[in-house]
This record gives C-alpha cells, sequence and structure tokens, in this order.
C-alpha cells in the first residue's frame, strides 16, 4: 500500500474532500489556495486563488460543479469547479471556520470564529442555482456557545444542524428555528477541544476526534455518544490508525507524515484515502485488502 506523494500547498494541510463520484480530491492548507486533485492517481489539475487567509474547510456540491470554502480572511467563497471562477463571497466579521452544503445544495452552513466582542455563530445561507442572483442574507443566524465552533455539518434530511468545538460538547439544533435539542453529557461526553465531526455515508451517525485522545460515535437521532477509541500520543509516530468500529479495536495503522496529520478523508468507493498533514503533503493511499485482511 504505497502511498501517493502529492505535493502542492507551501503551509500546513487543514481539510480534505472526495467529491461524491470519488474522483475529484479537493485539499485545503493555511497557504491560501485551494487545490483539486485527480483522486486515482494524484495529479493536480487546479489552484482556486482569491483568499488572502489560511482556509479552513471546504465542500464540494453533488454533482461537482461548485466548491465552497471557509477562510480566516473572513470570508467563505462559492468556485465554479471546472473554471476556478469566483462565483460569489459571503463577507463576515471573523473568520469562516465551517462548510457544509446541505443533501441537494440548496442551503450551506457556515460557521464563524468568536472574534473581539463577537460570538461564535451558526449561519444558514441560501444558494442560489444562478450566481448573479445569490444573496449574502442568512435564513438563520445561531449565537453560539463560548469558544470556537471547529465543525457544523447537516443532520438527517436537513432538518438539524449538529456543530461541536473548543467547549467539548456536540450539540444538535433545529435547521429551522434554530432551537438547541439536545447537547452531549458532558461527564460521558469529551473531556477536551472537538477538532473534527464526520457523518457516515447514510447519515445515520456521525463520528468525532477530540484533542483528549479519543473517537466517538454519535447516533444522529440524538442517542448519546459512544467510545470508539482512545490511543496515546506517541512521541515522533505521526499514524493514521484504523478501528473496528463496532468491535473496537485497532486493525491497522499506516505511517509516512513528518509531522502532525490534520486531515483524513475516504474516498466514496472505500478502496482508498487521503491524508494531510502539517508537512504540507497531501498523501494518496490505495488499499490492500489483504493488509487488514478485510474484503472491499
Amino acid at each position: 500500500m504505497r502511498p501517493i506523494l502529492m505535493k502542492g500547498h507551501e503551509r500546513p494541510l487543514t481539510f480534505l474532500k472526495y467529491n461524491r463520484d470519488g474522483d475529484l480530491l479537493f485539499s485545503c492548507a493555511k497557504d491560501h489556495n485551494p487545490t483539486v486533485w485527480f483522486a486515482d492517481n494524484g495529479e493536480r489539475l487546479g489552484t482556486y486563488r482569491g483568499h488572502n487567509g489560511a482556509v479552513w474547510t471546504c465542500d464540494v456540491s453533488r454533482d461537482s460543479v461548485r466548491l465552497i470554502t471557509g477562510s480566516a480572511d473572513q470570508t467563505a467563497k462559492l468556485w465554479d469547479v471546472q473554471s476556478g471562477l469566483q462565483l460569489y463571497t459571503f463577507n463576515f466579521d471573523s473568520p469562516a471556520r465551517s462548510v457544509d452544503f446541505s443533501v441537494g445544495d440548496r442551503l450551506a452552513v457556515i460557521t464563524t470564529d468568536p472574534f473581539m466582542e463577537l460570538s461564535s455563530a451558526i449561519h444558514v445561507k441560501r444558494i442560489a442555482d444562478d450566481p448573479t442572483e445569490q444573496s449574502g442574507e442568512s435564513l438563520l443566524l445561531i449565537k453560539g456557545p463560548l469558544g470556537r465552533i471547529n465543525r457544523a455539518i447537516w443532520g438527517p434530511l436537513n432538518s438539524t444542524i449538529i456543530s461541536a468545538g473548543e467547549d467539548a460538547v456536540i450539540r444538535i439544533w433545529d435547521s429551522e428555528t434554530g432551537k438547541l435539542l439536545k447537547e452531549s453529557d458532558k461527564e460521558s461526553g469529551h473531556k477536551k477541544t472537538v477538532t473534527s465531526l464526520a457523518k457516515s455515508a447514510d447519515g445515520s451517525h456521525f463520528l468525532t476526534g477530540s484533542l483528549d485522545k479519543s473517537a466517538r460515535v454519535v447516533i444522529g437521532g440524538g442517542q448519546d455518544a459512544s467510545a470508539v477509541t482512545t490511543t496515546d500520543h506517541r512521541a515522533g509516530k505521526f499514524e493514521a490508525k484504523f478501528f473496528d468500529k463496532i468491535l473496537q479495536e485497532e486493525i491497522g495503522g499506516v505511517k509516512g507524515h513528518f509531522g502532525p496529520i490534520n486531515a483524513l478523508a475516504f474516498n466514496p468507493d472505500g478502496k482508498s484515502f487521503s491524508s494531510g498533514g502539517e508537512d504540507g503533503y497531501v498523501r494518496l493511499h490505495h488499499f490492500d485488502p489483504d493488509y487488514f485482511n478485510i474484503k472491499i
């Protein structure tokens, strides 16, 4: 399972995202320039130029026509995937940390950081079919909790928004009213900042990662979180680890980066994954089924 080493960023990676078909991989980094690659061979296709700060996250529409990015330059931008043209810029008064298209791509949820006297916030924007008719107005604004919201994503059927961040609490909000529906228990939940939040392909559950060295599964219906794994930090070993989600057992690991791994993404076909590190490299890994003694 020899990785393909992709060098296109000058600063640490922050986020990776495959399109729905799994043939394109989008990468974000602190060098201001999101990049798109062929997902099978790592060939660099192009760069989206226009941000003036670190780009924290991105998402791509289901038809792979539009890309949305969130940046420390206090903007979120819509792009034409093929041409690289900027279609629209959402302007905020603080850094845009997280972006996520809804199912159907008609809405986007964007989070902004606490800044000066402003609290963290969750913004819901309508995405127009015609970029010339795009508006910056928010359909919903949720004033967030203390600390930064590192990630917010749509729940099943776009009826909820799930958020998590520095206060270690996972929250589920009503996407129409902004009402808080449920939050994780502080005793049984994460103890430190939640740094990542990803949903399963079917949207039935979510996986969170935290600075408390654990990953947890959150059921979409609002059930309490359960621990998947807890791992100790091993100095000098920057490794992507694989665990059985049900048995909570480690089944393998992949080394290679020369610094902390900041981003991981699985190809929708389940046959490859990519990792992005503090070293500025994207590594594309194609699975050898015999490596984990599993069937693909």
